[in-house]
C-alpha cells in the first residue's frame, strides 16, 4: 500500500472523527465499535486504529478539534480589550455559533447528554479535560481582574467564586438549550442573563 502523504492522513483523520461523532450521537458512545466506524466510511478496522488508540482518544481529539475551532471564531470577532463586556461578547459569540452550527450543536449534544463519563474514560482523558476547562475559566478571571481593577465591579467581589458562578450560570444556559428546553432566542437569552449577573457585581 502507497504510504499516504500529511494531507491525505489529516483528510481521513477528519473522516473518522465525524464517522465517530455520528456514530456516538446515533447509538451512543458505549455501543459504538471501531468496526462500525470504519465501515461508515469505508475504512479498515486497522485504519482507525493507525490514527486512535481507543475510543478515549477520540472523544479527546472531538473535544479539542471542537475548542480550538470554535474558540478561534469566538477571537476573530472580539476586541482585544480585557473587561466584562469583551468576556460577555466571547459567550454571546459562542451562543450564536451553537444557535447557527448543526453540526456543533449535535456534537455539545454528544458531550453533554449521550457520552458515559466512566472513571476509566476519566482515567484517560482527565487531565486533558481539566486543562481545557480551565482555559476558559482563566479569562473570566483575568476580565474580572481587570473589572476589579478599574472600579468596574465591587472591591469586595471575590475572583475566585464570581468565576466559577459565571461558569455554573453558562453551563445551566447551554445545558436548556441544547436540551431543548428553552424556548428564548439562545444568544438574546446569553445577554439578558450576563446583563443581570454583571449589575449585580457593580
Amino acid at each position: 500500500m502507497a504510504r499516504k502523504s500529511k494531507a491525505e492522513a489529516e483528510k481521513t483523520r477528519g473522516e473518522i472523527l465525524q464517522a465517530a461523532l455520528d456514530l456516538f450521537y446515533e447509538k451512543g458512545y458505549s455501543k459504538t465499535t471501531f468496526d462500525e466506524i470504519a465501515k461508515r466510511i469505508n475504512l479498515t478496522k486497522g485504519a482507525v486504529y493507525w490514527h486512535f488508540r481507543n475510543k478515549p482518544d477520540i472523544v479527546l481529539a472531538l473535544i479539542k478539534e471542537a475548542y480550538t475551532r470554535v474558540n478561534r471564531c469566538i477571537e476573530e470577532n472580539l476586541p482585544q480589550e480585557v473587561g466584562l463586556q469583551t468576556m460577555k461578547a466571547a459567550f454571546i459569540r459562542d451562543a450564536e455559533l451553537i444557535r447557527d452550527t448543526p453540526g456543533y450543536r449535535k456534537f455539545l449534544f454528544f458531550v453533554l447528554f449521550q457520552m458515559e463519563w466512566s472513571e476509566p474514560v476519566f482515567k484517560e482523558i482527565g487531565a486533558s479535560l481539566k486543562e481545557i476547562a480551565e482555559f476558559p475559566l482563566g479569562h473570566i478571571k483575568e476580565a474580572l481582574i481587570f473589572a476589579k481593577e478599574n472600579g468596574e465591579i465591587k472591591a469586595e467581589a471575590d475572583i475566585e467564586q464570581t468565576a466559577l458562578c459565571i461558569m455554573a450560570l453558562w453551563d445551566g444556559l447551554l445545558r436548556s438549550e441544547i436540551s431543548n428546553r428553552n424556548s428564548y432566542d439562545f444568544p438574546t437569552l446569553v445577554k439578558n442573563s450576563f446583563d443581570i449577573m454583571i449589575k449585580g457585581l457593580k
